[in-house]
């Protein structure tokens, strides 16, 4: 993905109007990406699809936020890259393959039945190469396939578009005529669905026809008629189709008195002959197949012939000495599978028995009738073939005669498949790794055909494990120990049959560790208070961390070098101590605090070690004591002074820290060693301000002793102590205003400094007065002259912003002054009220400096055009 920025500067981004996009953008864009509109971040809203899109090319458009937007563009080319996310796949549903028994290892299996050209087997991956139908692939997807069954016997090619099917064993037709079998491709990832492949071996002629017996030995008699049969000849050929037909010939001992039928081989007296008392014969009879004459194979038997006198006592005879039949191992008990009634040319009753073949009963045969049916229950899967001998007698010597049942048992789907008990159930796999072998299972099933075919599957944890067709099982994702290590998974085996059966197997798998976790800190921000002055060695905090990973052996260092000459860390207890005592006045800023990382990291472990912050703040153990700047301070007071009159102030200062509470001071009267004076007396707590507590009526020239503590309030709580000597003055020793209030004409605002507002005036018994300003004019505006008592103004005035002021002026006597004693009291106050006057000096002025109007071509007389103020 590349992208190419604004070419001018912008200040709100956005994704422009689909329309200007590039053609082939898809108009549905919005549905994916997102772009803040301050930062220019582009999200993306959903996952794309690769097979519906491959490409986007927008247009990102930035434009200023000030009322006056000068938009800019950028092109912004985004390529959606492939991820394994398609499954490979089969171009057939199935396939078909043949191959000649006699076929060497290594040939090829054949799609035809004339065996000219081989099986191709195609299988594609769109991840790799997306082919439409009917194209042609040119990449190979370099798969791995795999065969489910059969793989002693048939391999399959591993590389290439097209891969063939080959021979690892010779086949024998006769003993399995077909395989079928599942194949699956893997490209590592993602696994095929298996498609079934069905191999027919073909016939080939490698077998000889073959008769039971070398020789065989028959009486005939001389009441026999031409047509009477003497013996049935049977032979056996495993071959299919004209390599397993089989014809018989009487090739030299017949004499021309017995002849064979060539498809059934039952000799018989030859018409017009008379058989004579005494003779032998000696039949050489052979047995060949009807394969094409180069290939044609045969076999002989000899049959011996003797003629005896007329016997009328005939034994019974079957109408076929060999029967075949086909049932399924479903068949009920006591269905009726045969009828092997015999006729005896003399009527004499006949007797029925089952000679050999059946040693466990499974068959019963009525003894009169001649009827086969089914004694027991079948089992294909122990026993898929039967041979009967059947006898019929007439109850004399050589009155009993035979006939074969051939009874083939077909499958139903009676089985469940059964996992090999032998393989390991406990299995184990390591964590982090996704497509990690963890085991195999391998389930057979005794039914035949389609109905023994094994499928595997799970039942549980499909997110986390796969199955492949083979019972590999694999892991899914990457497992992490930590969160689980152990499952149990459920492996289930089914067959294909149209109703199937199947069976489970538990298999326990533990997840193995490895080293993938680092050391993780209980808090990723460790904050301790620290006293300062503690002495070295003290431990302050214990910090801990976990390593989840098995046999971890966590420790700890302190990562930040600047501060080891400060703190010691344990390497295995994780305790932090002192290495030195903190001083909190030592530190320059407000705050003292020091902060410093830590790691944790597990010693035989390779992971990146943990990291955790530690602050500590030095906390300011309050060193210093306040301290007065005098031991003693002075002041004076009226006899009457009301509640609240100011006196004099005390200072203390502390040397802590400033800004912290342990240098923060406050004072408070000691009420204990002069109660009374701290009855009548108080001191702010804040400014140090000593003030009446009450109104006062004492006696004048008294000398009251008043003691102030000041502390601060640290911790601990440190303190000290003054005197303040307060003098009571005798009433002429305090000037008296003439007035209470004065209230002096208006002053021009326009008055300019020096201008005199107005006189106020006291009078004091053999006292020089000192007039002073002490309320109402902290800005300054108005100035007294000390002596004389005339106000006058200081700065200039501007009614507009204050249109009157009341100033407090007081009168003290100029031994008090000179000793930095005011005493003020209600003689020697009075309020000075002084009015502003207004005068004409500011021009009007407009709201706005310039203004904007329109009006219409058609506008009509006096319409309004503007508002102006």
């Amino acid at each position: 993905m590349y992208r190419r920025t604004c070419p001018h500067r912008a200040d709100r981004p956005s994704v422009f109007d689909p329309k200007c996009h590039d053609p082939w953008t898809p108009e549905d864009y919005p549905r994916f990406f997102h772009m803040h509109p301050r930062t220019a971040e582009l999200s993306l809203l959903e996952p794309v699809n690769r097979d519906f899109h491959q490409k986007f090319d927008l247009v990102i458009k930035a434009e200023q936020d000030n009322g006056h937007p000068l938009p800019a563009f950028a092109s912004l080319h985004i390529e959606i890259l492939d991820e394994n996310n398609q499954s490979p796949y089969f171009t057939m549903p199935s396939y078909q393959g043949y191959i000649l028994e006699s076929a060497p290892v290594g040939a090829t299996i054949s799609d035809s039945l004339n065996l000219t050209t081989p099986l191709r087997i195609v299988v594609l991956d769109k991840d790799i190469e997306d082919v439409p139908p009917g194209g042609v692939p040119t990449k190979d997807p370099e798969l791995h396939l795999f065969l489910n069954d059969y793989t002693s016997v048939f391999t399959v090619t591993q590389t290439g578009i097209t891969r063939y099917l080959t021979l690892l064993q010779p086949v024998d037709r006769e003993e399995q005529e077909t395989y079928t079998f599942s194949i699956t491709a893997f490209d590592g990832v993602q696994e095929s669905e298996p498609v079934i492949i069905n191999i027919r071996v073909m016939d080939a002629n490698d077998n000889t026809p073959t008769f039971p017996e070398i020789s065989y030995d028959v009486y005939v008699y001389t009441d026999m008629r031409p047509g009477d049969s003497v013996i049935q000849l049977t032979a056996v050929d495993a071959d299919e189709g004209s390599n397993g037909e089989i014809t018989y010939e009487i090739l030299v001992g017949a004499q021309g008195d017995f002849i064979i039928n060539k498809t059934t081989g039952l000799i018989t007296i030859a018409p017009g002959v008379e058989l004579i008392v005494g003779r032998t014969y000696a039949l050489t009879v052979q047995a060949a197949d009807n394969a094409p004459p180069a290939e044609r194979r045969h076999s002989i038997c000899t049959v011996y012939i003797e003629v005896l006198p007329p016997n009328n006592q005939s034994p019974p005879r079957f109408p076929q000495l060999m029967y075949s039949l086909e049932i399924s191992e479903a068949m009920r008990i006591g269905a009726v599978l045969l009828n092997l009634q015999a006729t005896d040319r003399e009527g004499d009753p006949i007797t029925y028995a089952i000679e050999n073949g059946d040693p466990q009963r499974v068959f019963n045969l009525s003894e009169t009738t001649g009827i086969l049916t089914l004694g027991k229950a079948l089992d294909r899967e122990s026993t898929d073939r039967y041979i009967l001998i059947i006898t019929a007698s007439d109850g004399r010597p050589d009155g009993t005669s035979t006939a074969t049942v051939n009874v083939v048992v077909t499958d139903v789907n009676d089985n469940a498949p059964v996992f090999d008990p032998y393989l390991p159930r406990n299995l184990s796999v390591v964590e982090e790794e996704a497509n990690a072998f963890v085991g195999q299972v391998r389930a057979t099933d005794p039914d035949a055909g389609i109905n023994g075919q094994v499928h595997y599957s799970l039942g549980n944890f499909n997110n986390l494990f796969r199955i492949t067709s083979n019972g590999s099982i694999y892991t899914a994702v990457k497992l992490n120990r930590e969160v689980r290590d152990y499952y149990e998974l459920v492996v289930v085996a089914t067959d294909g049959a149209v109703h199937p059966r199947h069976s489970t197997l538990t298999l326990a798998i533990k997840v193995l560790d490895i080293d993938d976790n680092s050391p993780v800190f209980t808090n990723s921000t460790y904050t301790i208070v620290v006293e300062e002055n503690l002495p070295a060695g003290t431990t302050f905090l214990q910090i801990e961390a976990k390593d989840v990973d098995l046999g971890a052996n966590v420790s700890y260092r302190i990562r930040s070098p600047e501060v080891k000459h400060f703190f010691a860390l344990h390497p295995f207890t994780g305790e932090l101590s002192l290495l030195r005592s903190l001083d909190y006045e030592a530190f320059p800023d407000q705050e003292a605090t020091i902060t410093f990382l830590v790691e944790a990291f597990d010693i035989y472990g390779t992971m990146p070690p943990g990291i955790a912050t530690v602050t500590v703040i030095v906390k300011d153990m309050n060193d210093y004591p306040p301290v007065f700047s005098k031991r003693i301070y002075k002041g004076m007071v009226a006899p009457d002074a009301v509640k609240g009159t100011p006196i004099t102030y005390v200072y203390a200062e502390d040397a802590d820290p400033p800004g912290l509470p342990a240098s923060r001071v406050r004072y408070r009267v000691d009420d204990v060693q002069f109660p009374y004076p701290a009855s009548i007396f108080d001191v702010e707590e804040d400014s140090g301000r000593v003030i009446t507590r009450v109104n006062l009526n004492e006696e004048p020239t008294t000398i009251f002793k008043l003691v102030v503590v000041a502390f601060d309030d640290g911790e601990p709580i440190m303190s000290s102590s003054a005197t303040v000597k307060i003098l009571v003055l005798h009433p002429g020793e305090i000037p008296r205003f003439t007035q209470e209030e004065y209230r002096p004409p208006p002053v021009s605002e326009l008055a300019t400094r020096g201008t005199m507002v107005g006189v106020i005036s006291a009078a004091a018994i053999n006292q020089s007065i000192v007039y002073s300003i002490v309320s109402g004019n902290e800005e300054g505006t108005f100035g007294i002259n000390n002596i004389t008592g005339v106000i006058y103004v200081n700065a200039p005035l501007d009614y507009e912003t204050r249109t009157s002021y009341v100033l407090r002026v007081q009168a003290d006597s100029l031994e008090v002054v000179l000793a930095n004693l005011r005493v003020p009291s209600k003689s020697n106050t009075a309020k000075v009220y002084i009015e502003i006057q207004d005068e004409n000096d500011h021009p009007p002025v407009f709201q706005k400096k310039f203004y904007i109007g329109g009006v219409s071509e058609d506008a009509r007389m006096f319409a309004s055009v503007l508002r102006v103020k």
